[in-house]
């Protein structure tokens, strides 16, 4: 084969064109003061400059629209939009034309073209135009993939394709913190908040226009982010939720499990999928992007195989007079419990009743209430402790200190205030 042959023309040539918003003017002042050399001269050619904005000369962003000088920035969650045209510029004319577009990414191949039937024929100095659209969804080197084939008048089948490479930017930056909610001193409760920092990573300001948690099937979310005024909702963040670049908003979210989960602690025990942040934000002339993250876990709550949570409990109680508390006891384990309670005294709190009672069998995911007395030897800010329960099964044992906080004062102090 000769290295030297030349290289075969084609009939129909192939332009790929990205479609984009258009952009402001950027004006750059040229100014001097009055006993300079050019006098006020420049400052009236700003003035008839047409690209400024009248009243507002020295302001650097002009009035007028520019189109497009280069490719670009592509960023995740953005669609990305192509300009196809197969112009024929042979004297001939050329029949069964099809044009194909692929994008490649580095998982997977794409095909993005609108239609995949065949032009019959094209007359000379005519084109064939398409639009494509994509979201994208990958970060990385994208390849986007234009192939032409077609068939001369005297039967030849001609085939050529072209390659365009971008790269895909990632435009935020999520980060995540989950907390389990503390319902006293020594046991959480069911409720989770969702801590999340977004910060843009691109060199323009950003519109945040919807940042919302979709749960998992098992919790319900309320969002924290706005600010009830006048019987109306407000953004913490203001009316204009303009995110600069580099700059971090937080965003905070409280999901609670769905009634028919609740009373199965088993089950919320072991959920660790919360859910996905829904982003959305718009650009410079309105271009809208989107991103989903992946779904969202956490640690499952750490409140071992019994737990024991408070129901209610007075505020503030009289010194040295009986008061209750309500507790729930909850079988979090997969196995059926065999429980005795036993009630220790502490310097502050005596407990009322019998000590290591029997509490009966307790199967998994089932709870129990207890009514229980005590009293207070002591004033101020005291510390409810000493409940233990034992599964006689396992011979296990557990231990529950600073239950709940009480204010104790004494009963003349109460009957005056």
């Amino acid at each position: 084969m000769d290295v030297n042959q030349p290289k075969q023309e084609h009939l129909l040539a192939l332009k790929v064109m990205r479609l984009t918003k258009p952009t402001l003017f950027t004006n750059i002042p040229v100014t001097c003061e009055d006993k300079d050399l050019p006098g006020d001269l420049l400052n009236h050619l700003m003035k008839d400059d047409p690209s400024t904005v009248k009243g507002a000369e020295m302001l650097m962003l002009g009035e007028m629209l520019t189109l497009p000088q280069n490719f670009g920035n592509i960023f995740l969650g953005e669609t990305f939009s192509s300009y196809i045209s197969v112009h024929n510029d042979s004297p001939h004319l050329v029949k069964d034309i099809l044009v194909k577009a692929d994008l490649q990414t580095s998982s997977q191949r794409l095909n993005l073209s609108a239609s995949s039937a065949t032009v019959a024929e094209l007359k000379p100095d005519s084109c064939i135009d398409d639009v494509i659209h994509h979201e994208v969804k990958e970060i990385g080197t994208h390849i986007l993939v234009c192939a032409v084939s077609y068939t001369t008048q005297t039967g030849e089948k001609m085939y050529f394709r072209k390659f365009f490479k971008f790269q895909v930017l990632k435009p935020l930056d999520v980060k995540t913190k989950f907390y389990n909610a503390e319902s006293d001193l020594s046991s959480v409760t069911d409720e989770v908040f969702l801590e999340a920092q977004i910060q843009n990573i691109t060199t323009s300001p950003m519109f945040m226009e919807k940042v919302s948690l979709e749960p998992s099937l098992m919790y319900n979310v309320s969002e924290l982010n706005t600010i009830n005024k006048y019987g109306e909702s407000f953004s913490t963040f203001g009316t204009r939720t303009y995110l600069q670049p580099l700059d971090t908003r937080q965003y905070l979210y409280c999901l609670k499990p769905k009634p028919e989960f609740a009373e199965k602690a088993g089950v919320i025990k072991g959920v660790t999928v919360i859910g996905k942040l829904d982003i959305v934000w718009k650009t410079n002339l309105g271009e809208r992007g989107r991103l989903q993250t992946s779904q969202l876990q956490r640690m499952a709550p750490g409140y071992g195989d019994v737990r024991l949570s408070l129901e209610t409990i007075p505020d503030t109680v009289n010194l040295e007079e009986p008061f209750e508390i309500t507790c729930k006891i909850t079988n979090c384990s997969e196995r059926t419990m065999d429980l005795i309670l036993e009630m220790c005294n502490t310097n502050a709190i005596h407990w009322c009743g019998v000590s290591g009672r029997q509490l009966g069998k307790l199967h998994p995911s089932s709870s129990l209430h207890l009514t229980l007395t005590l009293l207070s030897s002591i004033q101020g800010l005291q510390s409810v402790s000493g409940l233990r329960l034992t599964d006689t099964f396992l011979k296990r044992t557990y231990e529950y200190d600073d239950i709940a906080q009480v204010c104790v004062v004494s009963s003349k102090v109460k009957a005056e205030s």
